[in-house]
């Protein structure tokens, strides 16, 4: 069946879904959503199956009549938009896909996942699915270590590393929202424990992990959906962690430990002043387009590494048993180069458009609202391999303890 997709927000993500959705067979019709009205238009003009609409998001009515006869509702809105859209998409009979569950104003990441969690029953009662955190971290990541998983006789943990080295001579510290990426880090990282969600403070628990090919770097706990979603899919599981570093993690620290990421104002020179706002003001924006991504990499990369690591444990026939998945994918200057995406856009686009391609081709049979670990192993095999294909590939490497200690875990480079 030619199936019609609603892309709502046209921005790097959503624009990359429509790009790719363009080619495939079974879908008909994309609709590009985007309160730019200029902004979907580009995608019209590019795209022989899309038709751009300006739609306001914060307008239910206007979302329900841009979407009639869409089959699925992709969102590429921010997360506090995701109750309004899955109301759209179960009142217009859509499928339903986003990016991510949090942050939402208000509600911390669990709440956030469990508020739409809390729809499953109503999406089964309507015979459709509804797959939440759909990126590269969360998403990929998540298939990754659901396959792991499945190895293994018992599960005791889950860590997500995601290492960002990439530094420009031009200044820009990050490739994505500033103000997002420094609410994030100032934000409290959940974590999974012995069967507990809990609240950790901000660059948390500093851990120096040995990157294979890379060397020893320096994570901190993060804030993300990975640990709520783990903590709730996974039995058995008995620990779950996600942590970030790199140049722009260290920088955003510093700013934490200095104060200068708070939200209460402070007086300066008889001037009232929010710390966050006055460093979101002055951090130059990440580029978004062509043109201003040439011309930073025009003056030079000072530093390109980075790294993405999904290690389960556990056990298997009376062994303890660690399995490393790394990510590979292009980096900043290869991504341009290919694609003329950067490589938060391309890596975070393409995760995210392969969990679309699963549901136009109809290799999605859950019901209910879930996230990518709960999808069937077929599933997950037909995602990787076409993962594959785009130049996203995952590299495994086992070890294994022969006996059991009592204390610490087995890790490996």
């Amino acid at each position: 069946m030619k199936k019609t997709v609603m892309v709502m927000g046209t921005g790097a993500q959503g624009g990359t879904i429509a790009m790719r959705l363009n080619d495939e067979p079974n879908v008909e019709k994309i609709i590009c959503a985007d309160y730019d009205l200029k902004t979907a238009a580009r995608y019209e003009k590019m795209l022989h199956k899309a038709v751009a609409v300006k739609v306001d998001a914060r307008n239910a009515e206007e979302i329900m009549e841009a979407s009639r006869g869409a089959w699925l509702m992709v969102n590429g809105l921010p997360p506090d938009f995701n109750s309004v859209v899955m109301d759209v998409a179960l009142q217009n009979k859509m499928h339903y896909q986003d990016m991510a569950s949090g942050p939402v104003e208000g509600i911390d990441f669990v709440g956030a996942v469990k508020r739409q969690l809390a729809l499953d029953e109503t999406f089964k009662a309507a015979g459709l699915s509804a797959l939440i955190n759909t990126g590269s971290a969360p998403g990929l990541v998540n298939v990754i270590a659901k396959n792991a998983a499945d190895q293994l006789d018992a599960l005791e943990t889950i860590d997500i590393y995601i290492y960002d080295g990439i530094w420009t001579n031009r200044f820009i510290p990050f490739w994505w929202s500033p103000e997002t990426a420094f609410g994030d880090m100032a934000a409290e990282p959940i974590t999974f424990e012995d069967g507990e969600f809990k609240r950790v403070p901000p660059f948390n628990n500093p851990e120096m992990i040995d990157f294979r090919g890379l060397g020893i770097r320096r994570m901190v706990d993060h804030e993300h959906e990975e640990p709520v979603t783990f903590g709730l899919f996974f039995k058995g599981l008995k620990r779950a962690n996600f942590k970030y570093g790199g140049p722009a993690c260290e920088l955003a620290e510093s700013f934490f430990r200095m104060g200068l990421l708070g939200t209460e104002p402070v007086e300066v020179k008889g001037a009232s002043v929010v710390p966050l706002d006055l460093v979101c003001q002055l951090t130059p924006p990440a580029p978004s387009d062509p043109e201003t991504i040439q011309e930073a990499l025009s003056q030079g990369m000072a530093l390109e590494e980075g790294a993405s690591l999904v290690r389960v444990q556990g056990e298997k026939n009376g062994k303890t048993v660690c399995l490393d998945n790394y990510i590979n994918a292009p980096g900043l200057t290869e991504a341009f180069e290919k694609y003329g995406l950067t490589h938060e856009s391309f890596l975070t686009g393409q995760s995210a458009f392969l969990f679309s391609k699963l549901f136009v081709n109809d290799k999605i049979n859950l019901q209910g609202v879930f996230p990518p670990e709960a999808l069937e192993s077929t599933a997950r095999e037909y995602y990787l391999k076409q993962a594959a294909g785009l130049g996203i590939t995952v590299d495994e490497i086992q070890s294994s303890r022969l006996f059991h200690t009592t204390t610490g875990s087995l890790k490996t480079r």
